[in-house]
């Protein structure tokens, strides 16, 4: 493969976050996130293991981009830790930590790679949880604060920027299921952080605007494509239904300005709490989306009509996820024809 078998201005790159490589979580002044936390609690991650260390590129950092560019690429994601930043979450600014994204910044563009800033991958500073976390309005203007911050250092040299990866994990994983950090189970406690989520996504591009008037502004969701298990319409209607919660329920909010009316009808029960204005600034315009796609979902209808997942199979990842390449192709193309997307860029893939 080479680069001429991709047309001009096409980019590799590689993506990383903060919680899985910087490690020094107790350096510098950073404070504690609710990743430390939830590793921290017995029998919330394997083996115990922590992101204390991680690979070290808190320290390491020079030599990991050496690593880059020696691979060949274009671009590098990396995501801004929260708590290193605004160890209160809000307020008082940590200029240690600071210093350490604009070495990094620095590093990067001394060797012609070009920085892709995430300012959220799931380390919320466990003060806000304490305070209630992404299911509370105030988390949401919070983050508006923190974006402002980071933008205000690193705008004059970072030009593209990612609000939130993937706020469906944040969400439902980290609210509804309890599967990630803060490891949380409740319905409403899910739709009120996915609405909050959002809405900060749609405060920290204004902000984000504000200090670097030139930056090309996306975010980055997930999806994997939800397909019935047989023909039969049951299926069909699980399938949709599923659908409707791990993707149209943000593809339509930041693509079109709404929330799908069939999921708010299935959860009218626990709606989140939507104020005049909310979507129209969740729906701001966007320089580009990120895509991330792994995998796909099969499901059948259960016994009530609820979606039931069928266990993979074939080819399986060391994550238990089958290995579905025309996944990728049916993300990308049911953003550019059912939501005319703007520019995509595949931020993660598997």
């Amino acid at each position: 493969m080479t680069a001429t078998s991709f047309p001009p201005g096409f980019l590799w790159g590689t993506a990383t976050s903060a919680f899985q490589i910087e490690g020094a979580t107790r350096e510098d002044g950073r404070s504690e996130s609710i990743w430390d936390r939830f590793c921290a609690t017995p029998g919330k991650v394997r083996a115990g293991d922590t992101g204390a260390l991680a690979c070290d590129f808190y320290h390491r950092y020079a030599g990991d981009i050496a690593l880059v560019r020696e691979l060949g690429l274009d671009a590098f994601r990396f995501s801004v830790a929260w708590p290193r930043v605004l160890p209160d979450g809000r307020g008082r600014v940590n200029e240690a930590g600071l210093d350490f994204y604009d070495r990094l910044v620095d590093e990067l563009l001394a060797a012609g790679i070009r920085p892709f800033v995430n300012l959220y991958h799931w380390d919320l500073p466990q003060v806000l949880e304490d305070e209630g976390g992404w299911p509370v309005r105030s988390t949401a203007e919070a983050f508006a604060e923190y974006a402002a911050v980071v933008a205000a250092r690193l705008g004059d040299r970072v030009h593209d920027w990612i609000t939130h990866n993937e706020p469906f994990c944040t969400s439902w994983l980290g609210y509804g299921l309890g599967i990630h950090a803060p490891g949380r189970r409740s319905v409403a406690d899910a739709l009120a952080a996915s609405h909050h989520a959002l809405l900060g996504h749609g405060w920290a591009v204004e902000a984000l605007r504000a200090s670097a008037p030139d930056a090309d502004v996306g975010i980055v969701l997930d999806s994997w494509p939800v397909h019935p298990a047989s023909e039969s319409p049951e299926d069909a209607a699980a399938a949709r239904a599923a659908d409707g919660v791990s993707n149209r329920w943000f593809f339509d909010p930041v693509l079109r300005g709404s929330y799908p009316v069939d999921v708010l009808e299935r959860f009218a029960d626990a709606a989140p709490p939507i104020r005049p204005g909310d979507l129209e600034t969740i729906s701001a315009p966007l320089d580009f989306l990120g895509v991330n796609n792994y995998s796909r979902r099969v499901v059948r209808a259960g016994e009530d009509g609820a979606a039931v997942d069928v266990p993979p199979s074939g080819e399986l990842t060391d994550m238990g996820w089958e290995v579905y390449p025309p996944g990728l192709a049916e993300v990308l193309l049911r953003l550019h024809e059912e939501y005319d997307s703007p520019p995509l860029y595949v931020t993660e893939n598997g």
